[in-house]
């Protein structure tokens, strides 16, 4: 790939604009412990806050995927960075339980058009032997976003509040957001003629019928396996509080861990799908998956422990890049962003539904048969799965 072509184009921004994107929307689990704290709040309730934001996030992708193959994307993208922070800004003035959950529900569906939107945009820029490549350099600016955010917004909540850190989050995120809709603007012409120039070619191999159907399986497949480790991730800081005994600033600072592991993993789950295919890069990583939740519980507090979230981090990134090379490499360009949205949505949806059943099995059976079921389901759905994505012999 020529690195020097990719970054003198709109590579650069695109990755930007995902880590603005995630600046607000990956705080509240690492600060979840505070929250829970202000508001005396059990394992369910703490669960029902991060599925307000979860569950709406969700929703969200639906009909902004439908209206990025309609109206201007960039519309879209700044609502997810700039609309975002403002919804943060109402989280971090919300004095009381139900503000913050309708706060945090707002937030969630001004995110919804970021994720369906970009990855179309990234695919016109690029050569097709590259997307998966440049889709991996694109989801670096998340995962960074996800690790660093929450380190800052700790240290801010340590000493201000969880509410300052919020506020202070926020503020410069709408500024950027706003220089985002100027600058994409100034490129959209380009992207615009490259995409035109692909779409025919595309859809005479992204829309038969039997491409329809794997898509679909694997859909069915990347999504529930993708929203139980959301749910699993989702808990991790209250294990390391309550399981191993350590302090709440170093349970959401340890959340980090998992995202470091995006400067490796999404470049290079992106590029094995170039060379080996979307599908079989997604099942290998979760086949891992499975057995790294389960240790959780088994293994003690130590290296063990580190070494565990930096393989579950490796496992999402690299699952995450190689899953949108595959969908936006076998759908047609009039519905890719809808099939996206789709896509993200229910991953999203099934998380948020999954992690307050997470904090009810955790309340009612404790955190090893909880981590042990997730874990399960996991290795569980991807076998049968492997067997159905079988590619036919000619």
């Amino acid at each position: 790939m020529n690195l020097r072509a990719t970054f003198g184009g709109m590579m650069p921004l695109f990755i930007l604009g995902h880590f603005s994107h995630h600046v607000l929307t990956s705080i509240t689990v690492p600060l979840i412990p505070f929250i829970r704290s202000a508001f005396d709040l059990d394992y369910t309730q703490s669960g029902l806050v991060i599925s307000a934001f979860t569950l709406s996030y969700g929703f969200g992708q639906l009909p902004a995927g439908w209206l990025a193959d309609r109206i201007e994307p960039r519309k879209l993208l700044t609502i997810g960075i700039s609309g975002v922070a403002l919804a943060g800004i109402l989280v971090g003035l919300s004095q009381t339980y139900l503000l913050m959950l309708l706060s945090l529900i707002l937030m969630g569906v001004l995110a919804g058009g970021y994720h369906p939107t970009a990855p179309p945009l990234i695919s016109a820029a690029v050569k097709p032997e590259h997307l998966g490549q440049s889709l991996g350099l694109h989801n670096i600016g998340g995962g960074a976003s996800h690790f660093l955010t929450p380190l800052i917004a700790v240290a801010v909540a340590n000493v201000w509040g969880w509410r300052n850190a919020y506020l202070a989050m926020a503020i410069p995120t709408v500024v950027f957001g706003i220089l985002f809709y100027v600058r994409l603007g100034q490129l959209n012409a380009r992207g615009k003629a490259n995409r035109d120039g692909t779409e025919k070619s595309e859809e005479n191999t992204a829309s038969r019928p039997e491409s329809m159907r794997r898509i679909v399986i694997f859909l069915i497949f990347t999504t529930f396996t993708a929203a139980i480790i959301i749910s699993a991730v989702s808990f991790i800081p209250l294990l390391m509080v309550d399981h191993f005994q350590v302090s709440m600033k170093t349970a959401a600072s340890l959340l980090s861990v998992i995202y470091v592991a995006v400067f490796w993993a999404s470049p290079l789950g992106g590029y094995l799908a170039d060379r080996v295919g979307g599908v079989r890069v997604t099942l290998a990583v979760c086949f891992i998956a499975g057995p790294v939740i389960f240790l959780f519980t088994i293994l003690p507090y130590g290296p063990g422990i580190f070494a565990l979230l930096i393989l579950l981090g490796t496992v999402i990134f690299a699952r995450m890049s190689a899953s949108e090379t595959f969908i936006v490499s076998n759908t047609p360009p009039g519905i890719r962003s809808t099939i996206l949205g789709i896509y993200f949505f229910t991953g999203m949806e099934g998380g948020g539904i999954l992690t307050p059943v997470m904090g009810y099995t955790i309340d009612h059976l404790g955190f090893r048969a909880a981590f042990t079921i997730a874990g399960g389901a996991v290795f569980m759905v991807t076998t049968i799965c492997s067997l159905l994505l079988r590619e036919r012999k000619r």
